[in-house]
Parts: C-alpha cells; sequence; structure tokens
C-alpha cells in the first residue's frame, strides 16, 4: 500500500519539486520544477522538466516531458556551451536562456495517460483525461478525453461521446476526497452508472 507521502524509489532527482498525496516517483526519475498531482504516478527512467501535472495522471516508463530545446534558430552554434558556459571555462552561465525554457511549460489535466516512450514537447498542453499512444512525440495541444498517437502525434479517436465527456468534466471526480472516492469505488466500475448517480446538472 501506498504511503500518503514520500513514494519515491531509489536514484530519483527531484528539484524544485511539489509532490501531492498519494503519488509515486519510481526509480531513476528526474524532474525538475514540476507539480504532481495528488495519486499521479511515473514508472521509471522518466525526465520531467518545468510541467505541472495533474491528478490521477499515469505516466508510463521512458517518458520525457518538455526536453531541452537548443537555440537553432537564434545562435550561430545550437551546443550547450552558448549557455551553460561555467562547463567549459567561458564565463557565468546564460540565465536568461533558462529562464526562456522554464517559460514553455507543460500543462497536463487530470486522469491522463501517457505509454511508454512518449515525449511531450515544451509548451504543449494535454486536457483531462486524454490517452496518449506509446512512442509518440506531442508536438500540439490535445483536448481533453482524445487519444493521440505517432510522430507526430495525431488523433485516432475521442475516448467517449461529447455528452459523456461533458458530464466528466462537470462531475470532476478527480477532485473528490479520498474518503468520497474510497465510499463510491464501486461506481467506478461502470460509466453509464457512474454518469447517471453522479451528473446532478440540469444538461443532462
Amino acid at each position: 500500500m501506498l504511503k500518503e507521502y514520500d513514494n519515491i524509489e531509489d536514484d530519483v532527482v527531484l528539484i524544485d519539486t511539489e509532490l501531492g498525496r498519494y503519488t509515486q516517483v519510481q526509480a531513476h526519475s528526474e524532474l525538475e520544477d514540476v507539480t504532481f498531482g495528488d495519486y499521479t504516478y511515473c514508472a521509471g527512467y522518466n525526465q520531467i522538466f518545468a510541467a505541472d501535472i495533474g491528478k490521477f495522471c499515469s505516466i508510463a516508463s521512458f517518458v520525457r516531458i518538455n526536453p531541452g530545446n537548443h537555440p537553432t534558430y537564434t545562435r550561430p552554434a545550437q551546443h550547450h556551451f552558448t549557455y551553460r558556459r561555467k562547463q567549459f571555462g567561458f564565463g557565468k552561465d546564460d540565465e536568461a536562456f533558462f529562464e526562456w525554457r522554464k517559460e514553455s511549460r507543460v500543462h497536463i489535466g487530470n486522469d491522463v495517460w501517457l505509454g511508454h516512450g512518449v515525449t511531450v514537447m515544451p509548451g504543449v498542453t494535454i486536457g483531462n483525461g486524454a490517452v496518449v499512444g506509446s512512442g509518440a512525440v506531442v508536438t500540439h495541444d490535445v483536448p481533453p478525453y482524445t487519444v493521440v498517437a505517432g510522430v507526430p502525434a495525431k488523433k485516432i479517436r475521442m475516448r467517449f461521446s461529447d455528452d459523456i465527456i461533458a458530464a466528466l468534466e462537470r462531475i470532476r471526480w478527480w477532485d473528490w476526497s479520498h474518503e468520497e472516492i474510497k465510499e463510491r469505488m464501486a461506481d467506478f466500475e461502470d460509466l453509464e452508472t457512474f454518469i447517471r448517480k453522479y451528473d446532478v446538472s440540469d444538461e443532462k
């Protein structure tokens, strides 16, 4: 059983990172300037930078989120000696470059599944309930409850109809308390029953 906090395996690097309750960071992962919502996990060998990740997200092994961009079109050299200058004895690091990198944050909603080996490029937003197939490279925003795959990632299908998606967005089950989820666990086994019971909107 997971502990409420500190489910962190061996050889994990966390820098300026905030982890929610019942989160899990498996071995050989590096997270910098990251927020993890409650119950989200990454399955190991992950590199995640400058990202806000919602609750109940499933991040498979070898997923990379917000990989480094080189100055390919703005400088005569794209190698990192132009901004990691200290390593080569060329003076102070170019802090403005690193701040620019942090501005291109990735935003991932709740209950998102990123398959094995996915890459999510800088500045991308992935909506609630989306699925990204293994090996995909996500270069553009992904709407809620959309299944994408490929290089670059393209829409394959929607998980549900528009009505069901709207109902789930109204219910926002990911914001329920731990106790509420425990009490309602059986209701998660059937989608139609779940919506009928918890979508109290007049739009039904």
